[in-house]
């Protein structure tokens, strides 16, 4: 199991209850904007941004929309001013297997104005738009309360409910494989300049995979995976 801590915010929760109500999504964004001085590897890193924060509102998108991603194309730059030695921002679009599009924008160099550390989102649906500071209650919608736990407290009793019960719990290994995902496949994207595909991830990764792996009877239980996605992640 994964500790996705944001997808266990209930507030994040009452914001999914309230896009169920919107009818079919057409996008949703979140601005991420703080300006942060870690020291530390951080500041030496290639894609602090993507790298190191990205991936819980990459995984918290994907919990709001009940979709999964099929392509994104990110642009990361360095601002002038940044004193971090890779590139602090991005811009990433995210087509969903739903039709609808994620759009993430986020800085780790902004000195002012700065947003919740869980981002600022609008749900733009068929029937109206939710919004969320990412701090207080989601607005736009009637929903019923989030769960009474929320964050690592939530995690922990997820992870306790699994080992009772047997039940997977969400955040279950190997469905956060497309939250990581989502975060190569925006690297690989920013790198390249060009749009990348969440099944060519997969597809290097894999063979990757079978290049360097020096056990036998593992590089034929890989070699044995089919190219379906479904495979490829459970």
């Amino acid at each position: 199991m994964v500790s996705q801590s944001r997808r266990r915010n209930p507030q994040l929760a009452r914001l999914r209850a309230m896009a169920d109500g919107l009818g079919r999504i057409g996008a949703v964004t979140t601005t991420f904007a703080r300006s942060e001085h870690f020291g530390g590897f951080r500041d030496v890193m290639a894609q602090p941004l993507l790298v190191d924060m990205a991936i819980h509102p990459f995984d918290a998108a994907r919990y709001l929309l009940r979709s999964e991603p099929v392509s994104v194309y990110c642009q990361s730059w360095n601002p002038a001013w940044s004193w971090f030695a890779g590139d602090a921002n991005a811009i990433a679009v995210f087509e969903m297997d739903n039709g609808a599009r994620y759009v993430y924008h986020g800085t780790w160099c902004s000195p002012g104005a700065t947003t919740s550390w869980n981002g600022e989102w609008r749900v733009s649906g068929e029937h109206g738009t939710a919004l969320w500071d990412g701090d207080n209650e989601p607005a736009g919608g009637d929903a019923p309360a989030g769960p009474e736990l929320g964050d690592v407290e939530a995690s922990l009793h997820a992870f306790a409910e699994a080992l009772r019960t047997g039940v997977p719990p969400s955040g279950e290994v190997h469905e956060n494989l497309m939250s990581l995902a989502m975060v190569e496949a925006a690297v690989l994207s920013a790198d390249a300049g060009t749009p990348i595909r969440l099944d060519e991830v997969f597809e290097r990764a894999h063979a990757q995979a079978l290049a360097e792996e020096t056990r036998a009877d593992v590089r034929a239980q890989l070699a044995s995976w089919t190219t379906d996605r479904l495979s490829r992640t459970s």
